[in-house]
Order: C-alpha cells, then structure tokens, then sequence
C-alpha cells in the first residue's frame, strides 16, 4: 500500500492538538515528549502499513502487560535498562567520573527494608533444601585501593528454583535479601545459597513478544547488589555465575565480563568446620570499588518505584510529623 499521510498538514495539526500544545495547562515536557512519541509511532504505522487488526492486537498485548504487571520484566527484555547504563556511563565519561565496579541493571525485584547487619549475615532461612551452600563474601574498596568501613552493601537473589522472595509467596519474608555494613576493613560475608537462574513465565505477555522476536526469555543465575558509602558514587550492579548456560546469553542484558565471578567448590573439611557449616559450600568472592563523588545526588540509587519503598516514605513522613 502507497497512502501516507504522515506528513500531511491535517495529520501535523491534529498531532499538536493531541499533544497539548493548544491548551494552556499541562506539564511543558510531558507535552514534548508525547508529540515525539506519537510522531514516532504515526509514522511507523504509514511506514508499515499497519492494520487495525495488527494495532489493536498491539494494544491487547499492552493491557496483558500492564493487568499482569510485566511491563518491568519486558523492559530490560527490550534492551532498556542496559541502554539507560549506556547512557549513564558515557555521561560519567564525559564528566571525567572513572574507576569503580561496573554498573549493571537493578531488575524489578528489589525490596527495601531488609534486615541489617554488620559484616555477616546470613541470608537465607534454611528452608530450601535443594540449595547448595554459598559463602559470598568480598571487600569495599575505593580507587586507590582504600577500604572503605562502613559501606552499605545490599544484596538479594532468587532461590533454588528462580523465586524471589515477596513476589514468590512460598517463600519466608525477606528471605535471600539483606543488608550489611562492612566492618572496619571493608569486608562483607554472607552466608546463602546459590541462586538458580530463571525464565520469563510461559506463555506470559513478555514471552508473547520475545518469542515473536525469535528470542527466549531466560537469565543465567545472578545476585544483585547496591552498594554505597558518604563521598561514594552509589553503585548499582549484579554479578553472574561463572559456567551457567546463560551467563553470556541473557534475555535481560545484564552480563558484563567484569561481573562474571566463579563459585570454587570446597570439600576440605579446615574450610567447611572454619565457617561453621554442615558440608561442602561454594565461595563466591566478589571485591567492589567504588568511584569517589562530592555530589550528593550521586552518592543515593536513582528514585523509582520500589516494593516497600513508598510504604517506608510514607512512615518516614509520618514519624517525622509525629516527632514536630
């Protein structure tokens, strides 16, 4: 089909009264960014010839999402999130910000407020019986190779079977998520399991489009963190099992060859009674440096919604009207 009609006065008027741009109120952005998005997605549809029953089969697709809540696992599916790193580590590039641990994706399944500890925790509540031990353990450092006491490692990972806890409600609360101050060398320990790898749900709407782009929807075992410390750029990283399938392969993007730690298996019975434990473990041993700032905005993770978060703020504010 040859009718376009894109670029057609009538359709250039009608996208600035759809934008906003006529009326007084509104937020000037918003308004900016919607008329390039829709000028966007017009042209797509003149370009491709797209038809009513393939636009509003899209549209179903959306409101599958958004009923299900799958528009966080899909995004970094679509390359977003690691695009967004991109972004920002060209943009410390260009303000001549290096050093550090690499960043990578935080996913959508942290959950603020686990309990907190200094310099070990354990981390899971022993119910998984089919995950092997893990001794996950590391130092803070900054650039110049300074331990940095007192940082404030979070840490959370899914179970033997990819659940996370909160989202999998078989699982205890808060289990596998903690944080941990590093004591006065700057070293954490935590003792946990070894985190499988998952896959998008079968058949779920970011499968539907995964799978229609040729591509699986699966990540290799990982363990996220954030970590951060006063006059520390904050950092926001994970760290890939060494060895699984997908640790190169991963629907989400996350990987980077610096984030990829090996689990070395112990069976020596000095090792195994030194740390208390009933049997073999796996060490994992995952060293940070972070990249010194004076810029506040830099030392804090970037404001998103967050299971729990709005409910801590909330009682924050409250506690302080409380307090007054």
């Amino acid at each position: 089909m040859t009718v376009k009609i894109f670029d057609t006065p009538e359709v250039q008027d009608f996208l600035t009264t759809v934008a906003g741009f006529d009326q007084d109120g509104g937020n000037e952005r918003t308004k900016q960014i919607m008329h390039r998005l829709l000028s966007d997605l017009y042209r797509l549809i003149d370009d491709f010839d797209v038809s009513e029953e393939e636009y509003w089969s899209a549209v179903n697709l959306l409101n599958a999402l958004g009923s299900q809540t799958q528009f966080g696992l899909l995004s970094p599916g679509l390359g977003f999130d690691h695009y967004l790193d991109m972004r920002q580590d060209a943009i410390d590039a260009e303000a001549k910000r290096s050093g550090g641990t690499p960043r990578t994706i935080e996913g959508p399944l942290y959950v603020a407020g686990a309990p907190q500890a200094e310099g070990f925790a354990r981390m899971d509540d022993g119910q998984d019986t089919d995950g092997e031990t893990m001794w996950l353990t590391g130092q803070v450092r900054d650039v110049e190779g300074n331990p940095v006491a007192g940082a404030k490692v979070e840490i959370w990972h899914a179970n033997s079977k990819g659940g996370y806890s909160f989202f999998d409600q078989t699982q205890s609360e808060y289990n596998l998520r903690r944080t941990i101050l590093t004591d006065s060398e700057g070293r954490y320990t935590a003792r946990s399991i070894i985190p499988s790898g998952y896959g998008v749900p079968v058949g779920a709407p970011t499968d539907v489009v995964l799978k229609a782009l040729g591509r699986h929807g699966e990540r290799p075992a990982h363990i996220h963190y954030f970590v951060s410390a006063p006059g520390h750029q904050h950092l926001t990283t994970q760290i890939n099992l060494a060895g699984d399938p997908y640790t190169f392969d991963d629907f989400a993007f996350a990987t980077r060859e610096e984030l990829v730690v090996p689990a070395r298996r112990s069976e020596d019975a000095a090792e195994i009674a030194s740390r208390q434990l009933d049997g073999p473990f796996a060490e994992v041993v995952f060293d940070v440096e972070l990249a010194k700032t004076d810029a506040p905005e830099l030392q804090v993770r970037h404001k998103r919604p967050r299971a729990m978060e709005d409910e801590q703020d909330q009682a924050s504010q409250l506690a302080g009207t409380a307090r007054v």
